[in-house]
């Protein structure tokens, strides 16, 4: 366990769309560190009404319903509670998922999550559904974001299931030019930058300008909270100093911890 005010006097940059921002950033002040939410990224509900229409039809005829994220859950219920008053709709329906995170979201509605790999990756995902030996013509349901990679959905159909997809959301840059916070990071930079996805990754190279360290500022650390993560820092050229030894917010903040104090 990372000892109490490991981080006091630390200036840590956090990357999350603003709404996710607040789990991480109470962890971080826990610890006596200030933290700056440099949001990178932004995301919104993004369904096309046709294929929701189509996909909740057949909603009780699918044997599986995957959620990759956190985010998917919520935009998907959303959705669901606006057409059914009833969870029973779902039938048999079972639950698999990514992440810890994206499993308390699913049990909050007291559903369980029947499958869950051990390493939060979608092709761990795809393997441990695959041992099920559920998957033969079996009828999949993925709910996605419009950056999900399609080795989830690829995996799926060589096992012979019959895979849907529905995209309930969109992930998209923010634009930092003019932002205050941007400025102070330009002026004063950080002891640590924590990134938790991909799209944060390029998100920070792509507006590079923007976020220009006076020739004062502190230079960060870059901090990684797993393998798709890193992948993305790797290509963009992105020096990692520390990766989580779990892709989740407590193994990242522990490495942190451990980079910052060692």
């Amino acid at each position: 366990m990372t000892a109490v005010k490991s981080l006091a006097g630390r200036r840590i940059v956090i990357t999350r769309a603003r709404e996710q921002a607040s789990e991480l950033a109470a962890k971080l002040n826990s610890l006596g560190a200030e933290v700056v939410e440099l949001p990178l990224i932004k995301i919104s509900r993004e369904i096309d009404k046709q294929n929701l229409a189509d996909t909740m039809l057949e909603l009780g005829n699918y044997d599986w319903i995957i959620f990759t994220s956190a985010n998917g859950v919520r935009f998907f219920f959303e959705q669901f509670f606006k057409l059914f008053d009833d969870i029973r709709a779902f039938g048999l329906l079972r639950f698999a998922c990514v992440g810890a995170g994206t499993a308390r979201e699913i049990e909050a509605f007291h559903l369980k999550v029947e499958c869950q790999p051990e390493h939060a990756t979608a092709a761990d995902l795809a393997d441990a559904l695959i041992k099920t030996g559920s998957l033969d013509n079996a009828k999949v349901l993925v709910i996605t974001g419009n950056l999900n990679r399609d080795e989830l959905v690829q995996k799926l159909e060589e096992a012979q299931a019959i895979v849907d997809r529905l995209q309930v959301y969109k992930t998209e840059p923010t634009d930092l030019t003019g932002d205050p916070v941007a400025e102070n990071f330009r002026e004063n930079g950080a002891d640590a930058v924590l990134f938790t996805s991909a799209s944060t990754v390029n998100s920070f190279v792509d507006q590079a300008r923007a976020l220009l360290l006076a020739k004062t500022a502190r230079i960060p650390l870059a901090g990684s909270i797993g393998p798709l993560t890193s992948e993305a820092m790797k290509t963009r050229g992105l020096p990692i100093a520390f990766i989580a030894k779990q892709p989740n917010l407590d193994s990242l903040v522990d490495a942190l911890v451990k980079k910052l104090n060692s």
